[in-house]
């Protein structure tokens, strides 16, 4: 019989457990940060046991490609908003360790690639002396909790979400009570009524509603469980419950203890909590859910319109009345460390000294008085590289970090993203966003299901060899009784024919558009099998022309 030294759990003797779960059984994965600081830091890369290895990623810490030594780190960054002070900290820790590199992901976190062992005790301390953390940004537990980067200043925000954010990560972050889960779990919160959580693809999301208690309209969350994407996408389902503002960590809580003990073991790709949900249904989800909680309100009145896509460029009116916030672009969500050094700078100059990150991997200044905003919008980093009105395709492109540094991933997506973007901005005339997000394998840290069109990394075989080609899909969005997964065309295109492919199909729905009509919206009128024939009459046509 195996040696059980953290916690008896109720799954522990289940003769079927997968051997990742006899590992976690073995070593909490929260205990190799010890062991990273007090071991391998000190002993080097070749010190570290292969079971360790997969637990480096409670540490946040994953092994970038090609495995020969070097690591990438997401930084948990909750509900998307850092201070000055951090962005500094982050931007020399890429200067000092992370060849200069500086990732905005599409939960909001920030990631670094390039780090050795050795060096990541002095980013743990580095992260902390600033209240940042990268523990458990990665592994089988609760990871960044992604929100309203205009929190508290948003004038589409049922209130100020926070202190709710603050405690949520407070209580789940080296909560040992829930860092041996059956796979990753994502939490979304937002008050914002246009969905700037993204709802639907997290395992637990509130989202902003309202309900009459004793005669009294409170304002608090209805609550969404068991959505995520990958290879098998599920939309979150809406639970019949309304949860007021002082019981989200109590309902948090409910939702991931019922995952954590009746969550599936077995198989790793089967694991995660929207098997659970899409099995039980939401009715006996509950059932579970309140002999955790105890009693909880049935549902109210949403107050959750649309879904603005994570996007909000431009200068725009806060709440507060004489200020400003400015959305910013940052191409496929890639900057230098000087470059975010800069960014701190401005929100210091001309804002309260608040970062946003947003899901768009784009970013925010905050806070900006009337009477600075003409000048803000003339700053060199503004006017040439942040722009608060990108290019139609470069503004709307979303990328994840592709086989330059990532393990899964088959073919190279970022650098492709961004010049795949200027060529369609350069070739297209188009003043409506297309949401093109390219993913370098089926595990959609890209997003790719919720795009308009998405690009899902592949191999196509040729003459020559294998090759890097993309699976196209279609007409993706999320949003109350809209939301849905984009479509796969019979269309593998080879890598370098992306650009005319998608510049011809895009000039289909321009020509094909009726007023005001976006392209997943397009898609939906016109139907899958029209975009189909026009795909087909593009690849055909390409032939032909040679």
């Amino acid at each position: 019989m195996r040696e059980v030294t953290v916690k008896q759990w109720k799954w522990a003797n289940d003769p079927k457990l997968h051997k990742m779960e006899l590992a976690k059984l073995e070593k909490d994965g929260l205990d190799v940060i010890d062991t990273i600081v007090n071991k391998y830091a000190n002993e080097g890369y070749d010190s570290i046991e292969s079971t360790d290895m997969d637990r480096f990623k409670w540490a946040g810490v994953y092994q970038q490609r090609p495995n020969n030594g070097h690591f990438m780190m997401r930084v948990r960054i909750p509900g998307g908003i850092i201070t000055s002070e951090q962005g500094r900290a982050l931007a020399e820790i890429a200067k000092d360790y992370g060849r200069d590199l500086v990732d905005v992901t599409t939960r909001q976190a920030i990631q670094f690639h390039w780090l050795t062992v050795e060096t990541l005790p002095d980013i743990f301390e580095r992260l902390a002396a600033v209240g940042l953390s990268s523990f458990e940004a990665c592994g089988d537990c609760p990871r960044t909790i992604v929100g309203n980067p205009l929190a508290g200043i948003d004038p589409h925000e049922a209130f100020d979400t926070r202190e709710l954010v603050a405690e949520l990560e407070q209580f789940f972050l080296l909560n040992r009570d829930f860092s041996n889960l059956p796979r990753k779990y994502k939490m979304s919160i937002s008050a914002n009524q246009y969905n700037t959580g993204h709802a639907e693809i997290n395992d637990l999301a509130f989202t902003p509603a309202k309900k009459v208690i004793d005669g009294q309209e409170v304002i608090g969350f209805h609550v969404w469980v068991g959505g995520g994407l990958s290879a098998r996408p599920y939309m979150a389902q809406k639970l019949d419950v309304f949860c007021p503002q002082d019981e989200v960590v109590k309902v948090a809580a409910g939702v991931t203890t019922v995952f954590r003990d009746f969550g599936y073991r077995e198989k790793r790709h089967y694991a995660r909590l929207k098997y659970l949900v899409a099995n039980w249904g939401v009715d006996k989800f509950k059932e579970e859910l309140v002999k955790v909680t105890g009693p909880l309100e049935s549902a109210g009145e949403d107050l959750y319109k649309g879904w603005n896509a994570g996007y909000f460029y431009g200068i725009h009116e806060q709440k507060q009345a004489g200020l400003y916030y400015a959305g910013l672009s940052v191409p496929v969500g890639r900057m230098n460390a000087d470059e975010l050094i800069q960014l701190a700078q401005l929100a210091e100059t001309y804002g309260d000294g608040t970062i946003g990150t947003c899901n768009s991997q784009n970013v925010l200044i905050r806070n900006i008085p009337a009477s600075k905003v003409e000048q803000f919008k003339q700053e060199p980093l503004i006017v040439n590289r942040f722009k608060l009105k990108p290019n139609t395709f470069v503004g709307y492109a979303v990328s994840c970090t592709g086989n330059e540094y990532c393990n899964l991933a088959i073919v190279e997506t970022k650098e492709r993203m961004r010049s795949l973007a200027e060529y369609l901005d350069d070739t297209v005339e188009l003043d409506t966003p297309v949401r093109i997000h390219m993913v370098g394998c089926p595990n959609s840290c890209g997003q790719r299901q919720i795009a308009d069109i998405g690009l899902q990394g592949a191999l196509l075989k040729t003459d020559e060899g294998m090759i890097s080609a993309f699976d196209v899909h279609v007409g993706g969005t999320l949003g109350l009784d809209q939301a849905r997964f984009n479509q796969r065309l019979k269309a593998r295109i080879e890598a370098d024919r992306l650009g005319p492919f998608l510049a011809q199909l895009i000039g289909s729905y321009k020509e094909e558009r009726i007023e005001g009509e976006s392209y997943w919206q397009y898609v939906e009128r016109v139907g899958v099998e029209h975009i189909q024939a026009q795909a087909d009459q593009i690849i055909e046509g390409a032939k032909l022309g040679g």
